[in-house]
């Protein structure tokens, strides 16, 4: 039981703690110290978004431990928790936190839930055509733009860029909305963030990858998605977001997702296979407190993704029981 409440703990803590600034939890955060012993094969599965940083702690690992092994599968966040359960990977990657569902099957087979771990800070950005000048987008849009539902106050469906408020030529052009496709954990949290928990309208072209999904939106004038801030490039811009925050209608961007104040703001997760009151195997162990660890979360910053708050960081290392 106390296993059990520990986790849920931290599950709350890193769900709902405010965010330290990126120089905050730099300085805080302690640094990677090599220790003997530490050999095999480490197999991690699931989210691209996180699978594209574990590629890079990897390579970091390996300069460490140049015997170990590491393979990495980008095959969405919905096939970790199958993977992690299955013994298939040691490591779930996931974009999302685990449904219900997900746990309550893993849990019937071991007894004990899986554990998280928050391993940097994400935010998704709406992405439009460089040349696109649209200045500011509202949540009720973004709905009324991707979703079949409508739960986030629109009126009706947004189909082109007048109804929008761009004058012409791009009033007359229609809206192209891209996404991820239901096996993504970006596409899973973009429903519960952006579209009120609703569904998808069967028009928005999906696409596999963060990658494809950017360069599409690049090339098509009149495009418009959502991918994590780490994607994007000189071919797409990103429209700040309008929403009400603490009481006030504020427009912000993804660089105010560190305060708290971004609308598509994400922790990036590790799920393990940690025994009830056990410890993690030597070289799981090592390779996530290289990932908390200064240099790991280096790689964070330099990834275009944003480091975790110390706070986050020592709690996650207490829960797991690594010094």
């Amino acid at each position: 039981m106390n296993y059990l409440v520990s986790f849920c703990s931290l599950y709350l803590f890193f769900l709902v703690a405010a965010p330290l600034s990126a120089a905050e939890a730099e300085v805080e955060l302690p640094e990677y110290q090599a220790v003997s012993g530490v050999s095999g094969t480490l197999s991690a599965t699931g989210s691209d978004t996180v699978a594209n940083l574990t590629t890079l702690w990897a390579e970091e690992f390996k300069r460490i431990y140049p015997n170990v092994n590491i393979q990495i599968q980008a095959t969405g966040s919905s096939a970790a928790p199958t993977a992690l359960s299955e013994i298939t990977a040691n490591i779930g990657l996931m974009s999302r936190n685990m449904r219900r569902t997900e746990i309550r099957s893993f849990t019937a087979r071991y007894g004990y839930p899986p554990t998280p771990i928050p391993v940097a800070l994400d935010a998704l950005a709406i992405l439009v055509h460089r040349d696109n000048p649209l200045p500011r987008i509202e949540l009720a849009e973004i709905d009324a733009i991707f979703s079949s539902t409508l739960r986030c106050g629109a009126e009706g469906r947004m189909e082109n860029w007048r109804q929008m408020g761009l004058p012409e030529p791009w009033g007359g052009r229609g809206i192209l909305a891209f996404g991820r496709n239901s096996v993504s954990g970006t596409y899973g949290f973009f429903k519960e963030a952006a579209l009120c928990r609703g569904d998808f309208h069967a028009e928005v072209n999906e696409q596999s990858g963060s990658g494809s999904l950017v360069q599409a939106i690049g090339s098509t004038l009149h495009g418009i998605g959502y991918a994590s801030i780490a994607f994007g490039t000189s071919s797409v811009r990103i429209v700040p977001v309008s929403w009400r925050h603490d009481g006030m209608e504020r427009i912000t961007t993804p660089a105010q997702a560190v305060t708290g104040e971004y609308p598509f703001t994400r922790y990036l997760l590790f799920y393990v296979n940690r025994p009830a009151g056990g410890s993690l195997p030597p070289l799981e162990r090592e390779f996530i407190r290289m990932v908390l660890s200064r240099e790991g979360q280096e790689i964070v910053s330099r990834s275009g993704y944003i480091l975790l708050p110390a706070a986050i960081v020592n709690e996650s290392l207490t829960a797991l029981s690594i010094p």
